[in-house]
């Protein structure tokens, strides 16, 4: 029997071992690795390739910040196509560079965005000495606040946060800042008193913080990007930063937060209605979690119907229609079994998902009611547009 050198990955280590070529073994199938499984399913079930929402809908999760122009036409070009009315870009920039990105967007396609500024951590420091960084300095909240009043004069809609608060911010010592640390408390007040909300990705899929071993059902995806594990060293626990986050939206009632992802929690919807439950100021959005709600359809559809008044619809990225249609055919469909990306190879697990097919009054809401209400400036660009009045 001929043998081969092969490359084998054992727990995120790859080696070069001699090892049989199976392959070669008469009438046995050829042993194939984990990259290279693509099961083809053989179920026969009705579907529904939906190419628009149902009714207007409204994005709260994008990111255009980077687009050219004709990249930005054509953005549109889908949202039209899709019956997106509306689309919250998150990559506005505190200062000066917010107005460029809001008037580029504003100018060229009117009513169709709103633009959400991030939290600016760096202020008048060097980007590459993280000691002069404004965040470390006495004073910051304030600072921040007043650049985030700032920002709603220029247009801004909402504030958003990314995850490296939690994750990858660290004080001058090197620790890593807690997402509740007091000297942000300005900031969240400030945006209640300004009538916006705050957007806020806090932690990542639970999964992220367990060992990459053959346990960990993301283990191919952590495989590919080890820089996304979050496990040992001295990073915090998942539940550790949802409860940081818990406490900051305890501690400011009068702010309106939206807890990007489905808050971090989709995989345990019974956790994340128990928040939703004490804290009346917390909402949700769906953004590249329709992987996680779509295998617990059952469970996503009773969660949909209860919370339907804090649930929004958002993507992440700039979706192409073939990632949109997943999202209209589990919100509206009862469909089976089908891919929840359009990649060819799964990015998120090894799983497909299903249908919830909400009644029409609970899309409305998380189509383009609930963002009306809870983000003022996407409520002026629908009556704008008619959608509402």
């Amino acid at each position: 029997m001929r043998r081969t050198v092969t490359l084998l990955v054992i727990f995120g280590v790859m080696s070069a071992q001699v090892v049989p070529a199976i392959a070669d073994e008469p009438g046995q199938p050829r042993r194939i690795y984990l990259d290279e499984f693509r099961p083809k399913s053989e179920l026969k079930t009705p579907e529904h390739i939906l190419r628009q929402a149902k009714f207007p809908c409204v994005n709260v999760h994008s990111h255009p910040g980077r687009l050219s122009d004709d990249e930005i036409d054509e953005m549109v070009r889908v949202m039209d196509e899709a019956n997106i009315a509306v689309s919250v870009s998150l990559d506005g920039r505190a200062g000066p560079r917010f107005s460029d990105h809001y008037q580029k967007l504003r100018q060229r396609h009117p009513n169709r965005f709103v633009v959400f500024v991030r939290m600016d951590y760096i202020g008048d420091g060097d980007p590459d000495d993280p000691s002069t960084w404004d965040v470390h300095k006495p004073g910051f909240g304030i600072r921040m606040a007043d650049r985030l009043s700032d920002a709603v004069k220029q247009g801004a809609g909402g504030l958003k946060l990314l995850k490296d608060l939690g994750l990858y911010l660290r004080d001058p010592e090197g620790k890593l800042i807690r997402p509740d640390d007091p000297r942000f408390d300005p900031v969240w007040q400030r945006a209640g008193e300004l009538g916006i909300p705050v957007l806020w990705h806090c932690a990542d899929p639970i999964a992220f913080f367990s060992p990459t071993s053959e346990r960990n059902e993301r283990w191919e995806e952590l495989y590919r990007h080890p820089e996304w594990s979050f496990y040992g060293k001295d990073f915090p626990s998942h539940q550790d930063l949802i409860d940081a986050r818990n406490r900051v939206i305890a501690r400011h009632p009068k702010t309106t937060f939206i807890c990007a992802h489905m808050a971090d929690v989709p995989e345990d919807l019974a956790k994340l209605g128990s928040y939703l439950d004490q804290y009346p100021n917390m909402n949700v959005e769906i953004a590249a979690r329709v992987a996680e709600l779509g295998r617990q359809p059952y469970t996503a559809r009773k969660f949909f119907l209860k919370y339907a008044d804090r649930i929004l619809f958002g993507t992440d990225g700039v979706p192409p229609m073939s990632e949109l249609i997943p999202h209209w055919r589990f919100l509206e469909t009862w469909d089976e079994y089908f891919p929840y990306e359009d990649n060819p190879f799964p990015p998120q697990g090894f799983w497909n998902i299903y249908g919830i097919g909400l009644p029409d009054d609970v899309l409305r809401k998380v189509y383009y009611e609930n963002p009306a209400r809870l983000i003022p400036a996407v409520g002026d660009a629908l009556k704008q547009q008619g959608v509402i009045e």
